[in-house]
């Protein structure tokens, strides 16, 4: 069993060919054929002008004129007229029916507006009626008249049929059971001993994918047929001529005559009648199939699929039971894009949600290569991979398993390739590995500079085929020459294909760009940003550090005055711990910036005896600032007792230099944290300044009046600490006072509870 397919044409002319009046119009094939007979040739047959027809019915040509230039050699007779070629049929020359000159005549009139798909009528001529099937193409008008078979009664069924298959389609949840039906449906209406449905893969190569047969017929659900099955040209009238009947493979076929200076192949893209390829005639009668009927399930201009029939004896199908089977596949082909465009709008839909959230983070101040190792799962989710890495200046990170050596050699291929958006589904086309574990890379240039990239790989699809029949053809002898033969042979027969990966669609590439469109603009922002802090930070250390130098300054030189030594070691003091202070934030905010974190080392430590010692200090240190505290007589936990005291110092140091020099704080436990809460009197912080309250390098705190040698390092550090304990720092407005809350675990994560 194979897809119809129309092969090699080896005659100059067709068997059965009567000569008349003007000659045969026949194809010149085998005398172009110069090069040794191979499959590109089987590209080139020019199926679409065989010069002749299936005997099952009969066709005129006419030109713009009305005059007949062509007919098929059984015209006259199977139609009981008299027509003569090169002349205009005179009145009542078509029969007594007025349907048939007005149908050449509006299809006439049409040819000069441009060419006209076909348009089917009912006709009579000499008391037998006919299906007209009329449409103009190439400058020329076709008429194909094939006699009407069935009584208005069991066309009047078929119609109630085809309407309950057409309600059964629509109501179906997804492709794999819309085709189970269809199949089902197509057989009922046709009465073909089996009906399969194809779909095409990337490589346009076919899966029998839904199947109705003879009980007593093998099964082909499950087997491939290879692209070469359908050559390019056959392919494109699949497309253009979508429903192709064959009402008996043994059919003897009626050439086609020309009249007289008309010897131009006549052009049968659309026709329904024309003849097949007789290696194809040959490659059905090694199926022991004597009828067929292939309709095409056409996707935004693209053959996606087919609905094939055969049967194990001559079978001819009206041709409204044929139309009835192209709506069928309209349907499916409207059906497929429905549920195409709902899944692509879901992914793409979940892919900017998350492409927005890995940019937010960038954009907050997080490397560009930690959001993306971070996010790795879910961006391998996005791109429909098997494993993510990550890298920048040869630091890799990686979601799945990953050879770090292999990743390596791809990166080094990468860089010297310098293509900033890299697609590959071949093994041969990566550097080589222990094993073939990937054959797929999508390669994502995120950061130029630093050598940033993102991969996703794809997994070797190693997969048995069940073919339907060894693939390769052979050359040998078949009835019409030593030429290439469609194997005799349809036993399933099984390979095993390595090497290669499913590419990546094109929604998923357009995802992937998008992905490092937004990425690379949000990092490169970022490192702009970072060199305007850095410089910013510069020019800030050196405004503060120069009050306290310039302090520790005039305290040496009045030691020498002994009555103000008690005054000028406070001074010493504050300005040293001010210093001391300043540069443990600007060693924290280097590590956080360089994406280091911040160490954390926890201890078991009492809280409330830790606070009293910093207190006391703080109340020595700082003589005119008054803390209320209210305490519990004891609080145990688990928590860097260093950074917690940095957290407390800043906190007090920002309501020291905001508010009157009263600070009231309080300590205590809520449900398994610790929240601590520091409130001075001060008017409520402006709204606009709120949301970036705990960025580092602050505007609002550089030019800060009140507070001009700060930086506003000092709640972004206890912000960032918090953090790192698994808590947070929130500002609350109160009344007549500004509150600060400071919550944390009293336990890690992985022992509380």
């Amino acid at each position: 069993m194979r897809l119809p397919r129309e092969a090699v044409r080896t005659r100059a002319t067709q068997p059965g060919a009567e000569p008349r009046a003007g000659g045969l119009v026949t194809p010149p094939v085998d005398g172009n054929f110069a090069e040794p007979l191979t499959l590109d040739n089987c590209d080139r047959e020019p199926i679409h002008i065989p010069g002749a027809i299936q005997p099952h019915g009969a066709l005129l040509a006419f030109d713009r004129a009305g005059c007949l230039v062509a007919m098929s050699a059984n015209a006259n007779t199977m139609l009981g007229l008299a027509l003569v070629l090169g002349e205009v049929p005179a009145a009542g020359a078509l029969g007594a029916d007025p349907e048939i000159p007005e149908a050449i005549r509006q299809a006439l009139v049409l040819l000069d507006r441009g060419e006209t798909m076909p348009e089917t009528r009912e006709v009579s001529i000499g008391g037998q009626a006919f299906d007209l099937v009329v449409h103009s193409y190439a400058d020329r008008v076709l008429c194909e008249f094939e006699r009407h078979a069935g009584s208005a009664h069991r066309l009047s069924r078929f119609a109630q049929m085809a309407y309950v298959s057409m309600d059964k389609l629509r109501r179906q949840p997804n492709i794999e059971r819309l085709l189970e039906v269809a199949v089902n449906e197509v057989r009922a209406m046709t009465g073909f001993d089996r009906v399969m449905a194809y779909r095409f893969r990337h490589d346009d190569s076919g899966d029998i994918v839904a199947e109705s047969r003879r009980e007593d017929l093998e099964a082909f659900i499950g087997r491939r047929y290879p692209a070469s099955d359908i050559p390019a040209q056959a392919r494109r009238l699949y497309v253009l001529n979508t429903v192709r009947l064959i009402a008996d493979v043994g059919y003897t076929p009626v050439s086609l005559l020309a009249a007289p200076g008309h010897a131009t192949p006549l052009d049968l893209s659309h026709s329904v009648l024309r003849s097949v390829s007789p290696v194809h005639v040959e490659y059905l009668g090694n199926m022991g199939v004597f009828a067929s009927m292939s309709v095409s399930i056409v996707v935004a201009g693209r053959l996606w699929g087919m609905v094939a029939c055969h049967h194990m004896a001559p079978w001819h199908v009206p041709h409204a039971v044929r139309m009835a089977c192209d709506v069928v596949a309209q349907l499916i082909a409207a059906s497929v894009q429905s549920f195409d465009a709902r899944e692509r709008e879901s992914t793409v839909a979940r892919a900017a949600a998350l492409r927005a959230d890995v940019a937010a983070q960038v954009a907050q101040g997080h490397e560009a290569v930690d959001v993306l190792a971070r996010e790795a799962a879910a961006i391998g989710d996005s791109l429909a991979a098997d494993a993510i890495f990550v890298s920048q200046e040869g630091r890799l990170r990686a979601h799945g398993s990953v050879d770090e050596a292999w990743a390596a050699q791809l990166l080094d291929r990468l860089q010297v390739q310098d293509q900033p958006f890299v697609h590959i589904h071949r093994a041969d086309a990566l550097p080589p590995a222990a094993e073939p574990a990937y054959s797929g890379v999508l390669a994502l240039r995120f950061d130029a500079a630093r050598q940033g990239w993102l991969v996703a790989l794809r997994r070797e699809q190693i997969e048995t085929i069940r073919w339907g029949g060894k693939p390769e053809k052979v050359y040998q002898h078949g009835p019409f020459g030593p030429r290439l033969t469609p194997r005799g042979s349809f036993d399933e027969w099984r390979e095993t294909v390595r090497g290669t990966s499913v590419p990546w669609s094109d929604t998923l590439l357009e995802i992937a760009r998008q992905l490092q469109d937004s990425v690379s603009r949000v990092n490169a922002d970022r490192v702009l940003e970072l060199d305007r802090l850095r410089s910013q930070l510069w020019a800030v250390l050196g405004h503060d550090l120069r009050d306290p130098l310039h302090a520790l300054s005039m305290a040496s030189v009045a030691l020498d005055r002994q009555p103000a030594a008690g005054r000028i070691t406070t001074v010493i003091r504050n300005s040293t711990n001010r210093m001391q202070r300043l540069l443990r934030d600007l060693q924290d905010i280097t590590r956080i910036q360089n994406g280091l974190g911040l160490a954390i080392d926890r201890e078991d430590v009492d809280l409330v005896a830790l606070l009293g010692q910093l207190l006391d200090d703080q109340r020595a240190t700082y003589p005119d600032m008054t803390v209320h505290a209210a305490l519990p007589a004891s609080l145990p936990g688990r928590i860097d007792p260093m950074r917690f005291l940095q957290m407390v110092a800043n906190l007090l140091s920002n309501a020291r230099h905001h508010g009157d020099g009263l600070v009231r704080l309080s300590l205590r436990e809520v449900q398994g944290q610790v929240e601590l809460d520091i409130r001075n009197a001060s008017a409520p912080i402006d709204e606009e300044l709120v949301e970036g309250l705990f960025d580092p390098f602050k505007r609002s705190a550089i030019r800060n009046a009140r507070n001009p040698g700060s930086m506003g390092l000092g709640l972004y550090i206890v912000d960032q600490v918090a953090r790192a304990h698994g808590g947070q720092i929130r500002y609350e407005p109160g009344e007549g006072e500004v509150i600060f809350v400071l919550s944390l675990p009293l336990q890690p994560a992985e022992q509380a509870g």
